[in-house]
């Protein structure tokens, strides 16, 4: 009885992510639209495509659990997204600020799935499903990846451009074109575990 409230709980959880990601295709567009370092942009175009593919992962997953992923509306994503926008209203006029805001909506979209993944990752493997908890392990593994990135790029010089304003980052480029969005080729590490 109580290993299936446990599964029952995780589908609920797999149900919210599945929300979650969806929601984040129609969002990132906007983001790539209103971020003014090429980089970021970069970053959320290349985190589309990534997102498309978690989509793809959580439809896989809820193949092998013979259940539907509809049905569950994810109301933390659409907060956050949300907050997303209103910085992007905000800060439209400023350009090194808005991208300084947008780093940190995405990141707390990051942080939001990372805890999600991590716990319905615990939750399939205390149930066995072995196989489930392989194909969710590599969509955290992309997400600690993107959080890690977007760390990287706003301590490069996006937060010290919203802090001096543009024109005097005296070179704080950052020296790699580095997107956020994790690259596929990395992911094989994943599977050895």
């Amino acid at each position: 009885m109580m290993q299936e409230t446990l599964k029952d709980l995780l589908i609920s959880e797999l149900k919210d992510l599945y929300s979650a990601e969806n929601q984040l295709t129609k969002a990132l567009p906007k983001m790539v639209k209103a971020a003014n370092c090429e980089q970021l942009q970069k970053g959320f175009e290349g985190h589309l495509q990534k997102t498309k593919q978690h989509v793809e992962r959580l439809t896989k997953v809820f193949q092998l659990l013979k259940k539907d992923p509809a049905g569950k509306k994810c109301m933390a994503m659409e907060g956050l997204i949300k907050e997303g926008e209103e910085v992007i209203e905000k800060y439209e006029e400023d350009s090194s600020i808005l991208d300084a805001g947008l780093i940190c909506a995405a990141q707390k979209v990051e942080h939001y799935e990372i805890s999600g993944y991590g716990s319905v990752i615990a939750w399939a493997e205390l149930l066995g499903l072995t196989k489930e908890a392989e194909i969710l392990k590599e969509t955290l593994e992309d997400e600690k990846e993107a959080n890690s990135n977007l760390t990287e790029l706003a301590t490069g010089h996006i937060n010290k451009a919203a802090l001096t304003g543009p024109d005097k980052e005296d070179g704080m480029e950052m020296s790699n074109d580095k997107e956020f969005s994790s690259q596929g080729n990395k992911r094989a590490k994943s599977h050895s575990r």
